[in-house]
């Protein structure tokens, strides 16, 4: 279905606008300043304003290769040629690969002026400031991530309680069925989590909200722990009491999953878990020793997994929420 984003209502707005203005200052090649407009409009305002910063200081330092060649050489195609042989490698070191483009078209108006005055250097700024300050001011404005933020850190939760229903009837029954959907699914989650969360960070000028990035980060890494703990859980082969127990352990811990930070109270419940194994009776067959090998490394995995959880200060649930279970792990 054809789809038009906010950046691309802004970029077409912003040119419009900027080769107005231009041309309303009576600026000549006024065009140019929808082109750098084009260029200066990014997807976050940081990065708008540092593609702007980056272009506005290699046009300047093109200028100045300008009086350099053209004027101390000739005003001649060949020179274009030797001028951007040096101009390109300057600007790349200098961390100002961005600029190369609008540059350029700077040394083609200077070029085409065939001399370089006090006049053209400055309908040049002119143009540039125009097309990076309506670039800016065209981005002044992005639409709020938070709800969708919010609606995948629920689902990624949603996710963390099926997987773990899922080991938990795997537990008692080594027989149960589960296509694993949920695996695929909240991995995509996690990477669209973490990439719209870098973006938010980068829409803040004045603050550096790590909270949902942290989250998300904090989720991807327990993720894997799941990833191993699933591996664990697919090698047993045979049933042991032990089994039942971490059931109940999982069961309980599905059922309080959500954003804040409280759990404590499984690290202390599966503490006391480790030390009622401790008190049982040895394993009596090679197939129980198995089992509870497996099953004691499935354990060490789920306390990796909520130390994860603990390094994570929390955040608050949203008000308005379809995701109600209790707040754990």
């Amino acid at each position: 279905m054809f789809k038009i984003g906010y950046r691309t209502i802004k970029t077409a707005i912003g040119t419009a606008l900027a080769i107005m203005i231009s041309q309303w200052m009576g600026l000549e090649n006024f065009v140019s300043a929808g082109i750098i407009t084009i260029l200066c409009i990014q997807n976050t305002k940081k990065k708008s304003l540092q593609a702007a910063w980056s272009r506005f200081l290699a046009c300047t330092i093109a200028m100045v290769f300008c009086a350099l060649f053209f004027e101390g050489i000739a005003y001649h195609p060949l020179v274009i040629g030797l001028l951007l042989l040096f101009f390109i490698p300057t600007t790349v070191s200098l961390g100002l690969k961005e600029g190369i483009v609008s540059s350029s078209v700077i040394i083609l108006h200077i070029f085409s002026d065939g001399h370089i005055s006090k006049e053209n250097i400055l309908n040049e700024f002119g143009i540039i400031t125009v097309g990076m300050g309506i670039a800016l001011f065209m981005n002044l404005y992005m639409p709020s991530l938070e709800e969708k933020l919010y609606q995948l850190q629920e689902k990624i939760e949603e996710n963390f309680y099926t997987i773990f229903h899922e080991i938990t009837l795997y537990l008692r029954d080594n027989d149960h069925i589960w296509d694993g959907k949920e695996i695929t699914e909240t991995a995509n989650l996690l990477k669209e989590g973490k990439m719209l969360a870098y973006q938010d960070i980068e829409n803040h000028f004045l603050r550096e909200e790590k909270l949902f990035y942290s989250y998300f980060n904090m989720r991807e890494k327990q993720f894997e722990k799941i990833e191993h703990i699933l591996w664990i859980v697919t090698s047993l082969s045979h049933q042991v009491h032990q089994a039942h127990i971490i059931a109940d352990f999982m069961e309980d811990l599905s059922t309080n999953i959500h954003p804040g930070n409280t759990v404590q109270l499984s690290l202390q419940k599966l503490q006391r878990m480790k030390a009622e194994f401790e008190q049982m009776e040895l394993p009596t067959t090679r197939e129980e020793f198995e089992a509870r090998a497996a099953l004691f490394q499935f354990v060490r995995e789920m306390e990796q997994y909520l130390l994860i959880k603990s390094s994570f200060k929390g955040m608050k649930k949203r008000k308005k929420t379809v995701y109600t279970r209790k707040a754990q792990a």
